[in-house]
């Protein structure tokens, strides 16, 4: 179970994502992220809005990693490799599909039929062919974007395979333990973080190198936010490796939660009910 907190002030929002984690719901019609997504005014705390937080959750980590690709990402970057099938695959497809002119699309899973599934039914959708591949390295040979959206706990994806100049957002594993890219591609990259705190406290990627001597914390270039607002650079050079190590931050669907109300207001869309909040005081 995750509870996820935030405070926005620049639009005078707080709210709190809780979400529950299941892993075994890969293989099943239902995401391996379950929740809501609470809304509360600041002016007396009334809550109001409950968003599906599954939904949020997939577009928002798409959102934030086609950001980090506009920013870090080869300019002509057009080959994807995408590892995973599931919803974060999907939501990712249609992210670089807006930040980059892809011409070709590689995936690869861990069963075969999910695959084939998500690469018959997004090649329709998007009017791009998708290859299937039978193991990762195929997948991610030549590739200049990669991102990795799976639920392993050891690598799936090895430095060694990573052409020089691509770019890969590492969104999948979200604890110390876990990981879905080896030492060797986190050391040769470029890294980026969405949050440093995060980063120190929960990202395998980071963490299992650092333990093992090979980086210190000032592997982390720098946070995304950091290069919209110009207090870090991005890409060097052509040749260079960058990678973004997703791990979602409150803020995202807080944002998130916000402008749904809005656009639901606007639009009168959803459905309304009175959720008690009332004090009723003696006469």
């Amino acid at each position: 179970m995750g509870l996820m907190p935030s405070y926005l002030g620049g639009i005078q929002s707080v709210g709190v994502k809780v979400i529950a984690a299941f892993p075994k719901n890969y293989d099943t019609e239902y995401d391996a992220h379950q929740g809501v997504v609470l809304l509360f005014d600041t002016d007396r705390g009334l809550l109001r809005a409950i968003v599906d937080g599954t939904a949020v959750t997939a577009i928002r980590t798409a959102a934030v990693s086609g950001v980090a690709t506009k920013l870090l990402a080869q300019e002509d970057a057009g080959a994807l490799a995408i590892i995973g099938a599931g919803t974060q695959a999907r939501a990712h497809l249609e992210a670089m599909l807006l930040v980059r002119e892809i011409h070709r699309v590689r995936v690869h899973s861990r069963t075969w039929e999910s695959a084939y599934q998500f690469a018959e039914r997004e090649s329709h959708r998007h009017r791009i062919e998708i290859e299937v591949k039978e193991t990762a390295q195929e997948a991610v040979d030549g590739a200049d974007i990669i991102c990795t959206v799976t639920t392993a706990k050891e690598p799936v994806v090895k430095g060694e395979w990573i052409a020089a100049g691509a770019h890969i957002n590492a969104v999948g594993a979200f604890t110390p333990t876990t990981r879905e890219l080896d030492t060797d591609a986190v050391v040769k990259s470029r890294f980026y973080v969405d949050r440093r705190e995060s980063t120190l406290n929960e990202a395998g990627e980071f963490l299992i190198p650092k333990n093992e001597g090979m980086i210190d914390d000032d592997h982390i270039v720098g946070e995304i936010g950091e290069i919209l607002l110009g207090k870090v650079q991005g890409r060097t050079s052509p040749g260079e490796i960058t990678m973004f190590k997703s791990l979602g931050i409150a803020i995202e669907d807080l944002a998130s939660a916000h402008y749904i109300f809005n656009k639901a207001q606007e639009k009168n869309l959803g459905t309304w009910v009175e959720i008690g909040g009332r004090h009723y005081g003696s006469s």
